[in-house]
């Protein structure tokens, strides 16, 4: 098991996007599994490779019991759209109401370069966007229409953990309940 520090808002590497996987090998085995670790730990819904600081386009999910993993995924969004709360591993402790596509059909690969096709509707749609926006570099408080979003950056600038170093990788110190992704 290797559990590995998530990144927080701030880190640059939130902001970058990934790079898609070229090679399916060991090391890419490796990445899936520290991801998964990782993700159940602390515990969360979903973990995208940048999250650990990994610029490649990964990511790991657990929703309603159903484990996975895809690598270098595209979504068709559904045209129909629901609003829920929604928070991230590296915005600890915050949730704020979200706009998603209520279904997505992701298109991608495994571990082993099969490809796979993932079917989703409310929180694993919501995980899915989620997961893929961080690989295009894009937050869920992007999301956010306006007020919410100056709400999201007033409880971003009072929470313990912001102000510290963006260079030092931290834990969060948070458990989320399971609620965020």
């Amino acid at each position: 098991m290797s559990v590995r520090p998530i990144r927080l808002f701030g880190d640059p590497v939130l902001r970058t996007p990934a790079e898609p996987v070229h090679d399916f090998d060991a090391e890419l085995r490796r990445l899936v599994q520290d991801l998964t670790d990782t993700m159940m730990e602390a515990p969360g819904l979903g973990l995208a490779a940048p999250q650990i600081g990994v610029g490649l386009r990964v990511f790991t999910y657990y929703v309603d019991d159903q484990l996975g993993h895809l690598i270098n995924p595209t979504l068709q969004l559904s045209a129909a759209a629901e609003i829920d709360d929604e928070g991230c591993l590296s915005f600890p402790g915050l949730s704020f109401p979200t706009k998603r596509a209520s279904r997505v059909v992701a298109k991608g690969f495994d571990v082993h370069g099969e490809p796979v096709t993932l079917e989703g509707a409310e929180q694993l749609a919501r995980c899915i966007q989620h997961e893929t926006d961080h690989l295009d570099g894009v937050l869920f408080i992007d999301r956010l229409d306006s007020d919410q979003r100056k709400l999201a950056m007033k409880a971003i600038r009072s929470a313990e953990w912001w102000g510290e170093s963006l260079q030092q990788v931290k834990v969060s110190p948070h458990q989320t309940g399971g609620s965020a992704y």
